[in-house]
Order: C-alpha cells, then sequence, then structure tokens
C-alpha cells in the first residue's frame, strides 16, 4: 500500500485562512530566507500553514463542546444516581481508568507520538510513518493488555484476602468493572495522534460524542429498567463505560484505513522510532497529568478522610467524592472546549517548527497561542465562578444530590478551581511547547514536585476551615505556579516569548472581565429578587456576560478578538510572523 497525498499549494492571492496548505512531502525552508523569501512566497506559506492549524482549533473547539454539552446531560443522568456510600465508591472508581483517557488522549501518549511520527513522514516518508504507527500499535496493545490483566488481578487478590468494609468493597468491584476501559481508550488515543498529526481533526474530538450519548442511554434507560437497586445500576453504567470505548475505537479504526494509514500491527523489530516515543513517554505522563494525578490523589485522600459509622470524628462528610467529581466536570467544560482544543490542533504546528528549528516561528506560535487561551480563560473562570452556585443546582440538584448539603459545597470548589483556570490554560500550550522540542525531563521534575506540594495542601486544607473547598485551591495554586515555573524556563530555552505583548494582553483581558463579571452578578442578583428560576438566571448571566465580555474587549481594543473571526488576508500580512 502505497501513500496518495492530496493536496493544493494556496495562491498568491488565496486567503491565508483558508484549508489549502504546502504539502506535507515538500522540503521545508528554515531560517531568516523563510521568513522573507525574495517574492514573499515562503512568508504567505508559513503563514497560510499557521492559518490552518489555528482553523482546527475552532473545527476541535465545536465539536469538543458539543461533546461537552453531551457529557453535561450524561451528568445530570448519571451524578444524581445512588446514596452518598454508593456514589462516592462509583465516582473514585470512575476516576481510576478516566486518569488514563486524560493521561493519554489527551496528554503523554499524543505528545511523545505525534513529534517522532510527523518527523519521520517528512524526513523519510510516510510510508516509514505507517511502520511507525502499526510498530507503536502492537507494542502499546502488548503492554496495555499485561497492565489491565496484572491490575485485574491484583484488585481481585485485594478483594478476597482483604475486603474491608462496604465502601472498599465496592470501589474495587467498581474498578475491576471499568478498568477494560484502558485498553480501547489508550489505542485510540494512539489512532487521534496519528489522525491529527495528517490533519486530520474531526473525528479524534467527536468521538467522545459516541461516548457520552452511549452513557446517557444506559443511564437513562437501561440501568432504571435492569437494576434493581442502586448498586446494580451503577454496575450497569460501568458495563457501558467499556462498551462505549469499544466503539469509539473501532471507529478510529476505520478512518485510518480510509486515510490509508492503517497496517498489521507488528511487534518485531522495534523500529527505532518506537523506542525514542517510549523513552519519551513515560516522562510525559507526570507533568501533562498532573491536574488528573492531583484531582486522583485528592479524590483518595477524601475518601479516607471521609466520616462513617466507624469513624465519625473525621473532617468531610459522605457525598463527597461526588461533589469533588461534579465541580471538577464543569470546569474543565472550558478547559476542554477551549485549551485542549488548542493544545490539540498547535501541537503538531509546534513539532513542525521545532524539527526545522524554526525558533523564530516557534515562538510566534507560542505567543499567539498563549494570549489566546488568556483571552478565553480568564472569562471563562470569572463567569464560572459567579454563576457557580445555581449551574450546580440547575444540572444536578435531583435524586441522591442534596440542595442543602451538596450544591453549597461542590459551588465552593468549583469557584477554587475557577481561581486557576487562566493557568490551566496556558499550561497545556507551555507543555506542548516542551514536548514540541523533546524535552521532557524539565516538566517532568517541575510537575512531580507541584505533585507533592498538592497533596500537602489538600492534607492541610481539609482540616481547616476550608474542608473539601481545600481539594480545588489546592489545584488552583500549584496549576498556577506550575504556569509561570514553565513559562520561565522556555523563555530561558527558546528566547523571548513576547512578555510584554502576553502582559498586555493579559491586562487588558482581565480589565474586560471584570465589566463582564460585573455584569453577570448584577443580572444575577435582579432575577433573583424578581424571583425567576435558576436556569433563567443562568441563561441570563451567559448572554449578558458574552455580550459585556465582547463590548469590554472590543472598547480596551484587545487585539485577540481578531482571533476569533476569520479577516481577510491583507489585513493581517502585517503580523504574520511578528506574533512574538
Amino acid at each position: 500500500m502505497t501513500w496518495q497525498i492530496r493536496t493544493r499549494i494556496p495562491s498568491r492571492g488565496s486567503p491565508a485562512g483558508s484549508s489549502l496548505a504546502p504539502p506535507l512531502a515538500a522540503p521545508w525552508r528554515c531560517g531568516h530566507n523563510a521568513l522573507v523569501g525574495t517574492d514573499g512566497q515562503d512568508s504567505h506559506d508559513a503563514k497560510g500553514e499557521q492559518e490552518h492549524f489555528f482553523g482546527a482549533a475552532k473545527l476541535v473547539a465545536a465539536l469538543t463542546m458539543l461533546s461537552r454539552v453531551l457529557g453535561l446531560v450524561r451528568d445530570m443522568v448519571l451524578v444524581p444516581m445512588g446514596g452518598p456510600i454508593v456514589a462516592d465508591a462509583f465516582w473514585t472508581a470512575f476516576g481510576i481508568p478516566h486518569l488514563f483517557r486524560r493521561l493519554f488522549g489527551e496528554g503523554a501518549l499524543s505528545a511523545a507520538f505525534i513529534p517522532v511520527f510527523t518527523e519521520a513522514g517528512e524526513t523519510a516518508g510516510w510510508d516509514r510513518a505507517r511502520r511507525v504507527l502499526a510498530n507503536t500499535a502492537g507494542v502499546l496493545a502488548v503492554v496495555l493488555t499485561g497492565l489491565v490483566v496484572t491490575i485485574e488481578i491484583g484488585l481481585a487478590v485485594w478483594l478476597l484476602a482483604a475486603p474491608g468494609e462496604s465502601k472498599r468493597q465496592l470501589t474495587l468491584q467498581f474498578t475491576m468493572l471499568m478498568l477494560p476501559f484502558t485498553f480501547f481508550i489508550c489505542m485510540l488515543a494512539l489512532a487521534s495522534a496519528a489522525l491529527n498529526s495528517k490533519r486530520h481533526f474531526a473525528y479524534p474530538a467527536a468521538a467522545p460524542i459516541l461516548l457520552n450519548v452511549g452513557l446517557i442511554v444506559f443511564g437513562y434507560w437501561l440501568a432504571p429498567v435492569l437494576g434493581r437497586n442502586d448498586v446494580e445500576q451503577l454496575r450497569i453504567i460501568g458495563i457501558g463505560v467499556v462498551l462505549c470505548s469499544v466503539g469509539q475505537f473501532l471507529g478510529a479504526v476505520w478512518l485510518l484505513r480510509r486515510t490509508q494509514l492503517a497496517a498489521r500491527w507488528t511487534l518485531r523489530p522495534i523500529l527505532p522510532e518506537v523506542k525514542q516515543i517510549a523513552r519519551r513517554m513515560a516522562p510525559t505522563v507526570v507533568p501533562l497529568g498532573l491536574v488528573q494525578l492531583s484531582d486522583l490523589f485528592a479524590r483518595l485522600i477524601a475518601l479516607a478522610c471521609t466520616a462513617g459509622a466507624g469513624s465519625p470524628h473525621l473532617p468531610l462528610k459522605p457525598g463527597v467524592i461526588r461533589c469533588h467529581y461534579a465541580a471538577g466536570r464543569l470546569y474543565q467544560l472550558p478547559l476542554g472546549v477551549l485549551a485542549i482544543s488548542i493544545a490539540t490542533a498547535v501541537f503538531p504546528l509546534f513539532s513542525r517548527y521545532a524539527a526545522r528549528d524554526d525558533k523564530l516561528r516557534l515562538r510566534g506560535a507560542i505567543n499567539r497561542a498563549l494570549r489566546l487561551c488568556l483571552f478565553l480563560g480568564i472569562p471563562a473562570g470569572a463567569g464560572l465562578f459567579v454563576l457557580a452556585e445555581p449551574t450546580i443546582g440547575q444540572i444536578f440538584e435531583r435524586g441522591g444530590f442534596s440542595p442543602l448539603q451538596d450544591t453549597p459545597r461542590t459551588a465552593v470548589m468549583l469557584q477554587m478551581y475557577c481561581l486557576g483556570l487562566p493557568a490551566y490554560f496556558c499550561v497545556h500550550i507551555l507543555l506542548r511547547a516542551f514536548f514540541a522540542r523533546k524535552d521532557t525531563r524539565t516538566p517532568m521534575i517541575t510537575a512531580a514536585i507541584l505533585a507533592v506540594l498538592n497533596v500537602l495542601l489538600v492534607l492541610g486544607g481539609i482540616f481547616t476551615p476550608l474542608r473539601s473547598a481545600a481539594l480545588g485551591l489546592a489545584t488552583a495554586v500549584t496549576g498556577t505556579v506550575n504556569a509561570f515555573v514553565l513559562a520561565w524556563v522556555l523563555h530561558r530555552q527558546v528566547g523571548r516569548l513576547g512578555g510584554r505583548k502576553l502582559l498586555a494582553s493579559a491586562a487588558r483581558v482581565m480589565a474586560a472581565a471584570t465589566v463582564m463579571a460585573a455584569a453577570v452578578l448584577g443580572s444575577r442578583e435582579a432575577l433573583d429578587w424578581l424571583g425567576c428560576g435558576r436556569l433563567v438566571i443562568i441563561l441570563a448571566g451567559v448572554v449578558v456576560g458574552a455580550l459585556a465580555f465582547a463590548g469590554a474587549a472590543w472598547g480596551f481594543r484587545c487585539p485577540e478578538l481578531g482571533e476569533l473571526r476569520r479577516r481577510p488576508a491583507s489585513q493581517r500580512d502585517g503580523d504574520s510572523d511578528t506574533m512574538a
């Protein structure tokens, strides 16, 4: 099977933001001459290449937005199911296999695979890249199978030898049930990374839609019909998690075949590129998974510190894990829709510039992505902070989710998370810049230190008046520190990232977000005084906030507004390669 790469070179009259892009197999031009060619064509081609990837971010964001909306519907169905103890056991177990989804689907596997796969395709040809993909898939399948089987055996022995109280038994049983999800979601992550490298962003971004729709069906229809009690219903949900992941993976395999990337998985010989991916992947897990690992550790600590019949003196009340999950899902909504979309789209671009050692364009792309993240992350955090309690109540208050106990503590957790939301946005961009340069050691060391700090903050905070709010605040603090440290180190490695431009942009966005927050708070108080329901308050807050922020951003002349709409090439000629 041979590659047939169909592409067109944009003409000088074509919009730089169009879908046309230079052929992948063409020789890349580096250095100063790439910026200013004798006829300006090199600069035009590079600009079109950047616009393709930043335009792809909009497609990924739209599909991810649909997925996240369905995810909220899914959570509206699933989160209220079960009593506090059963729900805490299920959501603790649910987080363990889903940690792999977040690490690999949004992190380590893609970060290690995309630069090597892209470099193989551009330097040795895409037939070689296809062999790299086949070899990586074979090795990964064996490793994942061994990992899942080993953990299942260990959990079975633990359950039989030392089952402990009912909460522990349920947690172990639910974990064993959902653990096979790990295999299929990680293989899907590999397929998605290969598709992204070939500029196919739609299915990888849309695949979670299959999972969400499937779980809505299981939670709304199958579980209540087939399950006789809370435990049985949540076990049916766990089976649905695994079955839906199988469907996601099969869809990716079909698309790989259509794009001529699929090949029979191989184990021997292990290619040098696969060894390089393995060496880079291990240290990549820690930095990209800092937020996810911190959340899991916080969840386990909270579970251990939850009061029960035999330990009434512990500081947290049952149901805290479900509240922690609900708060995490809401702050991850803008993170997944916006930050992950931008990071996913620009990572191949970062990898291309790093492979050519084109630091000037790399710095420009990083600066542009960071400014977009600040422009989107700051108002998202401010809006969620103001609307936290009505949003939580509207979405989750039903079934076993208590309006008097669960809603207030979930809202406070969400507000604490929101304090670090702009930093979470920027961290994803900064990490991709390090990984594109094949530097995994620096983020790994930073993340390992901050993970320890997060655990200490959680352990100290839950025994203070903060109680469960410490779970969110600890993550916000460590995420913010992580962003500043990574930016400082990256500045020393590649040169100036346009700090003045970033600070000026952040100041304008913060001013606009302040106006927005005041408008949302005013509309909330007014509608609450008029006796309007939560849904009206939320919808009005979103509309008022969006209009207020857009107007304030225009008034403060935030240049990032132009990134959200397509402009003619003639209007962008002046800043195509001077973004830093």
